[in-house]
């Protein structure tokens, strides 16, 4: 992995390879890269101003970079690629809530604006009983021709019903898991 850090205003390139240490953390002691390095506790920040369409802009941007992201991630987890550790639930959210209040009003608001658009992809997921889940009904519809029926609607709802309890439980579960450790 190479980063490119700045020292002094030069741009500097660092290679840095893990090194793989058993996690306590990971069920039959798998093995994780480890850097060796932490973000320090007092950090120093920029902020920067931008006009109201520059602004508009990243703000955009941004919106679509995470939605992007938690689009990628969920699709990782659902073929194996990602591990479903990688899912949080309301302590978690809320243990970060906390932190990032402590940090400041805009990182609070940065991250009451992740958690948005991470509900709001999840929710879009063509998954019954989410909005998206409707959406599918829509586009088969449009496709066949014909609605899909009350009787399957209703067993696919129960399936939607399963499918977010099951993620719900997962992510509790890491959740407890973390607090545990």
């Amino acid at each position: 992995m190479t980063l490119t850090v700045r020292r002094d205003g030069a741009l500097h390139n660092v290679t840095l390879t893990p090194s793989a240490e058993v996690d306590p953390a990971e069920a039959g002691g798998a093995r994780v890269g480890k850097i060796g390095a932490a973000l320090a506790s007092q950090v120093d920040t920029v902020t920067v101003r931008y006009g109201l369409i520059e602004a508009i802009g990243r703000g955009a941007q941004r919106t679509w970079d995470v939605t992007s992201f938690s689009v990628r991630m969920f699709g990782k987890m659902i073929t194996g690629q990602a591990s479903l550790k990688n899912l949080s639930g309301p302590v978690t959210i809320a243990d970060y809530a906390g932190r990032s209040a402590r940090l400041g009003l805009d990182y609070f608001v940065a991250f009451l604006a992740l958690v948005s658009i991470s509900l709001g992809v999840l929710n879009l997921l063509p998954i019954p009983v989410l909005d998206g889940g409707y959406l599918l009904y829509y586009a088969v519809e449009a496709i066949t021709g014909r609605a899909v029926s009350e009787r399957w609607q209703g067993a696919l709802q129960r399936v939607g019903i399963v499918c977010i309890l099951a993620l719900s439980a997962v992510a509790l579960f890491n959740d407890l898991s973390k607090l545990l450790h």
